[in-house]
């Protein structure tokens, strides 16, 4: 099966879209704010310090700025010189995009405290609290978790690229499923972000991890698996 076959059809996407918007129309009219404020009290109630520094080291797993860009970066300038091509660029740069254009955006917008601001209404969206600014109001939608979606998409697809053979099926899963999962606990546990700005990050990493592949088979990338049809040259 090829890359392609696996992501033909937009059906997802427009699920996934369709339970954002029910998810944030829900939210800005007050339902799940009492869920969201039950379980951000109920972490900050039950996490030892030496669990906290675990899951605030796994929490990286899903940090672009530090761990995810450079990571793809490397990656990017080996399949560059690997392949003597630009589609690696290219695909880095759809990524950087994607990302600037759309969860950057919506977290301004939807204007969210996160659940350790001190300040009032901390689990409302589109917070008129003036103290709600900059990076204390951009919970809403979790960078982190998308980013774990849709950034392993992208390793993998570099990985690929600087092996001789696919990268094995297990290895492949590991790389897209774990990194989502941790990130979703970790982030939701230490309560830097509510677990309903995680579930919005999950259903919007979906959609970009998706768009990517796709840009990824424009770009003339290999299937991901060992179990992919062979593509000739």
């Amino acid at each position: 099966m090829t890359l392609m076959q696996r992501i033909r059809g937009w059906v997802p996407e427009i699920v996934s879209l369709l339970l954002f918007v029910v998810l944030t129309v829900a939210l800005a009219n007050g339902h799940l704010l009492a869920l969201d404020l039950r379980v951000a009290d109920w972490v900050d109630t039950h996490r030892p310090a030496p669990f906290y520094w675990t899951l605030r080291v796994f929490n990286y797993l899903g940090q672009g700025g530090q761990v995810l860009t450079p990571v793809a970066i490397i990656l990017t300038a080996f399949a560059t010189w690997r392949l003597r091509s630009v589609r690696p660029v290219l695909l880095f740069g759809s990524a950087y995009a994607l990302f600037y254009l759309t969860i950057g955006p919506l977290k301004i917008w939807f204007d969210r405290a996160a659940p350790h601001f001190e300040g009032a209404n901390r689990e409302i969206l589109f917070n008129p609290d003036p103290l709600a600014t900059g990076s204390l109001s951009m919970s809403y939608p979790s960078g982190h978790v998308a980013n774990a979606l849709a950034w392993y998409g992208v390793i993998a697809v570099l990985i690929n690229a600087l092996l001789a053979q696919p990268m094995p099926d297990k290895a492949y899963l590991a790389l897209r499923i774990l990194p989502p999962a941790i990130v979703f606990v970790t982030t939701t546990y230490l309560a830097f972000h509510w677990i309903t700005d995680s579930v919005a990050g999950l259903l919007l990493g979906l959609i970009l991890t998706r768009i990517l592949a796709r840009v990824a088979v424009l770009l003339g990338f290999r299937p991901r698996t060992r179990t992919a049809a062979p593509v000739s040259p």
